[in-house]
């Protein structure tokens, strides 16, 4: 573990060191949410807790779509960790080896500063990232939407294209500008398509040159439905909305390659795109397999109903970088859902392992499904037996989410944006430049002038 690289280790000191360790890789939902509990039940001195994430800040995903259409601000979809968690140390960085079996972990700060951090229990929280696959020229060109920074991207992104196609003469140009890909038709894919599609659509009143029907939405997803978390009959209903709309959705069909951002579809479809958005599955997070922990044949931890890793002592494992067993012979799905519920059954878990008390297993009933497809459109079903489209589900979307996105202080910010989006126009005004902020800097201090004309600008 430890060569070729510098680090040092870090145990604690004096009383500290005596104090049982709970070591939380992640501050996502279940992270987050275990670390709360923890810090609530747990009596003074009975353990330390600390959580460990590249960001310092949980990320409420399903409000991501609504984030790249613009109706919520990036930062109220964030929660602070540190104002959240009073009692728990939490480092920026990312744990880059596990050794459990050794109780301890290598960690890497931000800043590159590399340490070992002894523990006495371990949960890995670690979530999931973007599933990809070997596909040309989807690396160079494609985009998730995972992650807050990749949600404000698009936004600006998308109302970047309208103002090149606006700003053309050359047809090519134009219909490549226009042309918006995603891949992959679950909630990710259907909810951010959809959120774009009514932005573009919407900001089209102010570009002269562009009208609705010169917008071009594909949504590929190779099976033969979309949507599947909500049933068949509510899937169907809103492949419908999507297609009514415009959005040429093309089911059992593969995206091939993406070089030069030529888009070649397996239906021999081919085209140039401006944007290629993939949401077409995740994996868990790459620290799972720099562990010695044991995993599932997806790579997933192998997990018990106790949310206990089987086959170790003193780990946890939930979320969607586990597989939990369902008592059904399946496992649980690696949702939102899941992994707030989980969260406070592995803390009281990880409770009674301190105090040598019986563990409860987790139990979860299925309550359902809800997307957003747009401003006032949707699809859910509720209890296995309510099925909803259109405004209703867009009204219990986002009452369901309101409830579950943490603390007042967030609820009360994403309540006040949704009431300001009701009164006044969407905003579409694009920042591009965001995601290069020293560019201004950069050219200002280069010369800009070579035989009378402006050079080429910095990309």
């Amino acid at each position: 573990m430890t060569e070729g690289r510098n680090y040092r280790l870090v145990h604690g000191g004096g009383d500290e060191a005596e104090i049982p360790h709970v070591l939380i890789v992640g501050g996502g939902y279940l992270g987050m949410y275990t670390a709360k509990r923890l810090e609530k039940k747990l009596g003074p001195g009975e353990a330390r807790i600390t959580v460990v994430d590249p960001n310092s800040y949980m990320t409420y995903q399903p409000f991501l779509p609504e984030t790249a259409a613009g109706s919520i601000s990036p930062r109220n979809v964030v929660v602070p960790l540190r104002k959240v968690l009073k009692r728990t140390r939490v480092l920026t960085g990312r744990v880059v080896r596990i050794e459990h079996a050794k109780r301890r972990v290598e960690f890497e700060s931000n800043q590159g500063e590399l340490r070992e951090i002894g523990y006495d229990y371990l949960v890995m929280a670690a979530g999931a990232v973007s599933r990809t696959l070997p596909i040309p020229g989807l690396a160079e060109h494609g985009i998730g939407i995972k992650t807050v920074q990749e949600a404000a991207y698009l936004r600006n992104h998308v109302l970047e294209q309208l103002n090149i196609a606006d700003s053309t003469d050359d047809p090519a140009v134009r219909r490549k500008a226009l042309n918006f890909v995603f891949v992959g038709g679950g909630f990710a894919g259907a909810e951010a398509i959809a959120e774009l599609e009514d932005l573009a659509r919407d900001a089209t009143r102010i570009y002269p040159s562009i009208g609705i029907d010169d917008l071009h939405f594909y949504l590929i997803e190779a099976a033969d439905r979309i949507l599947p978390e909500v049933g068949p009959d509510v899937g169907a209903k809103a492949l419908s909305q999507l297609r009514l709309r415009g959005i040429d959705v093309r089911l059992s069909t593969f995206l091939e390659s993406a070089v030069d951002q030529r888009i070649k579809l397996s239906d021999g479809t081919e085209f140039e795109a401006g944007t290629l958005v993939w949401t077409a599955g995740v994996k868990p997070s790459p620290v799972v397999q720099a562990s010695d922990l044991p995993l599932g044949p997806k790579g997933h931890v192998d997990t018990s109903e106790y949310l206990t890793v089987n086959g170790v002592e003193n780990a946890f494992a939930g979320g969607d970088n586990a597989q939990v067993p369902d008592g059904n012979g399946g496992y649980y799905p690696p949702n939102a859902q899941n992994a707030v519920r989980q969260a406070p059954v592995l803390a009281d878990n990880i409770i009674a392992t301190l105090r040598g008390k019986e563990l409860k297993p987790y139990r979860h009933k299925n309550l359902g499904a809800v997307a957003g497809l747009g401003m006032h459109k949707g699809a859910a079903q509720l209890f296995g037996r309510i099925k909803l489209t259109g405004l209703p589900a867009w009204m219990a979307h986002r009452g369901y989410h309101l409830l579950a996105v943490p603390t007042f202080n967030r609820k009360l910010r994403v309540l006040a944006d949704w009431t300001l989006a009701f009164f006044l126009r969407r905003d579409f005004a694009s920042i591009p430049e965001m995601s290069h902020p020293r560019q201004a800097f950069t050219e200002a201090a280069r010369p800009q002038v070579e035989d009378g004309h402006l050079l080429r600008r910095v990309s």
